[in-house]
């Protein structure tokens, strides 16, 4: 696993329309009222019993903070394997550790505004389990809270959960797949964006 780099110093893989990289910036200077298009990714992780770990974003977060959303979101580090991203950020997060990583949806992309802050990604969807209890990084994480997917999933899509507008968006594609998280397929990682594709 790649080594967690400090926030001062992390940098983000910029793309171009077709999801090629096209320079980097850094992750502290990116996000703002005209953000550009770059590479991140979402992960969504279960327990044993199908119950999907929820989190909070810190209250101090430049972007979205205190709204609920999937598990963890994060960025690849240029010339990182994109799996190990999600691994190195799950692990930095929510201190677990991850079986089963897929990818589910390696198209996703999307745009969001909160407080003039934008969110611009592609930003593919992994899927993974864990039989750890979360630790959190509280300058990250507000809290947590595991719920079964069956009973969030339909909640997000009646909007009676208000999650942030891409988990909403993913939520509504992942129960396409099906109603368990573990039949869902596999997606092909020559689906993913060229600057996330394996080497």
């Amino acid at each position: 696993m790649i080594a967690s780099t400090s926030a001062g110093t992390e940098r983000v893989v910029l793309l171009d329309e077709q999801g090629r990289a096209s320079g980097t910036a850094a992750k502290a200077d990116v996000h703002h009222a005209a953000t550009p298009l770059h590479l991140a990714f979402s992960c969504y992780v279960f327990d044993p019993d199908d119950r999907l770990l929820m989190s909070r974003r810190a209250l101090t977060k430049h972007t979205f903070p205190g709204v609920w959303t999937n598990s963890a979101c994060g960025h690849p580090e240029p010339s990182e394997p994109i799996e190990d991203a999600v691994r190195r950020r799950v692990a930095h997060e929510l201190g677990i550790v991850l079986e089963g990583l897929r990818l589910v949806l390696p198209e996703f992309r999307y745009t969001a505004t909160m407080d003039g802050v934008v969110e611009n990604e592609m930003c593919p969807v992994w899927v993974a389990t864990t039989r750890d209890q979360p630790t959190l990084d509280h300058s990250e994480v507000e809290s947590v809270r595991w719920e079964p997917w069956s009973d969030f999933s339909r909640e997000v899509l009646d909007g009676s959960w208000g999650v942030s507008s891409w988990c909403h968006s993913q939520v509504a594609l992942l129960n396409a797949l099906g109603p368990r998280p573990a039949s869902w397929p596999t997606a092909n990682p020559g689906r993913l964006p060229p600057a996330a594709r394996p080497a």
